[in-house]
């Protein structure tokens, strides 16, 4: 393979695209603004610390992710959990785990849906009609993606308590959003590929190292053993057209590939490419890190309902800590949080904490801080599908990529990866043979495998 390729852009879906151009043959310049690689999934140090922005999960029905890590040569910087287990914790109640048994799915959630016991038996059985009812829906369709998750799951039975303490549990982790702010499209897409298609499929993973180490250091190493050429603090100001390649700032390329966020790409890239506000709004994450001078969760993680606290992160050996516990407790939807004062937010967790994990109670606090992505996501609203462009533009030889573009996946580290791999398939169709990758070779980049 033969011809000139530039990645805009760093994090997974730019790192994925650089990796697939280079393997097969093409030279690759990636631009990186920011002095590191990473993308959303970065760390930094704090003190001895090292610390993720923020808390990032996978499942094992992830497979393109799972083949980057494989490719970055750091699979055993993974774990994956045996089998799905979620422990929820509640103020007042005694643990409870959402996990899954040894039988096909829908099946193989059976008996731990009926002991759920945050919902009333008649909600159990409720839940189980609407889940099966959600299995036949068309992710693809339209009309499914112009309605709300919410309006749907209270037109089939649904009470706000099922909601709130079954569906956003996961739906508010995946989607970056709740129930009512959020397309039937997606969130079925996340129920159907996770829980009731295959049974292995949410089996959770997570990195045991600082994030910053997992994707941007061995992509780094990655990309250039490939032959990548890797141009950090490297800001790309506009891409525009010259002759039959392109210019990237006054360097020449024969194809480009935009990995970067829509505002920006609506920024540097011609006019009419992308609206100029990218046309999607985003979502913001807030995490909260707290430090304590002893073990006070003894399993990886935990779910909490009935808590301003949503998921709570065992980040204690991946940071480097020596003495007590370190937790990072994952606020997603965090519009009621992303502007919250520090000391007040303290003063709002603690509490909560004390009221979910009894261990914490009398544990002295030895840091407490917080970290913010004002635009973690797009913000998966009914009908915002048919605002996420493809990979494919108007013009030959420019490529989107990132997790917002049009993957079928919500804004998932999945999705940013599939993202990567589509445009770069487009990419290297069109060098190979003169056309760019349409119609079902493309389509079959976006199926899922589970």
């Amino acid at each position: 393979m033969t011809g000139t390729v530039a990645v805009i852009g760093g994090g997974l879906a730019g790192i994925t695209a650089a990796l697939r151009c280079a393997d097969a043959g093409t030279r690759v310049t990636l631009f990186e603004g920011r002095p590191r690689l990473g993308g959303l999934t970065h760390s930094f140090k704090r003190g001895d610390l090292d610390v993720d922005n923020g808390q990032h999960v996978f499942l094992r029905c992830c497979t393109a992710y799972l083949d980057l890590i494989e490719r970055l040569g750091v699979t055993g910087d993974v774990t994956v959990q045996r089998r799905l287990a979620i422990p929820v914790v509640a103020p007042g109640r005694a643990p409870v785990v959402l996990g899954r048994d040894p039988l096909p799915a829908p099946l193989h959630l059976a008996r731990s849906l009926l002991g759920y016991t945050p919902l009333s038996l008649a909600e159990r059985v409720r839940f189980v009609r609407a889940a099966l009812a959600m299995k036949r829906l068309d992710v693809d369709a339209a009309a499914t993606d112009a309605q709300s998750f919410g309006a749907w799951l209270a037109a089939h039975g649904q009470s706000r308590r099922a909601i709130d303490a079954m569906w956003d549990l996961v739906g508010v982790a995946t989607l970056n959003a709740r129930a009512d702010d959020a397309s039937l499209a997606l969130a079925a897409k996340v129920f159907q590929t996770g829980l009731l298609t295959e049974a292995s499929a949410a089996d959770i993973g997570w990195s045991r190292v600082p994030l910053g180490r997992l994707h941007g250091t061995a992509g780094e190493l990655a990309m250039t053993a490939a032959g990548v050429e890797v141009l950090t603090s490297a800001k790309v100001s506009a891409v525009r057209p010259a002759g039959t390649g392109w210019l990237v700032d006054r360097r020449p390329f024969d194809q480009v590939i935009s990995a970067v966020p829509p505002d920006v790409a609506a920024r540097i890239l011609p006019p009419g490419v992308l609206p100029a506000d990218g046309g999607l709004r985003t979502s913001p994450i807030v995490n909260v890190h707290v430090v304590y001078d002893r073990e006070v969760l003894d399993r990886p993680f935990v779910a909490a309902i009935d808590s301003p606290a949503q998921w709570i992160f065992d980040r204690t050996a991946a940071s480097g800590l020596t003495e007590g516990q370190y937790l990072a407790v994952s606020l997603s939807a965090a519009e009621a949080f992303i502007d919250v004062p520090v000391a007040t937010l303290r003063t709002w967790m603690l509490p909560a904490l004390e009221d979910v994990l009894p261990g914490t109670r009398g544990a002295v606090v030895r840091d407490f801080f917080v970290t913010r992505e004002r635009h973690a996501t797009f913000r998966p609203s009914p009908g915002v599908n048919r605002l996420r462009p493809s990979a494919t533009t108007a013009l030959r030889g420019l490529w989107l990529a990132g997790a917002w573009t049009a993957t079928g996946w919500p804004a998932t580290m999945e999705g940013a990866v599939r993202s990567g791999d589509t445009a770069a398939a487009g990419a290297l169709d069109l060098s190979a043979t003169g056309r760019a990758a349409t119609g079902s070779a493309m389509s079959t980049l976006d199926g899922v495998s589970t």
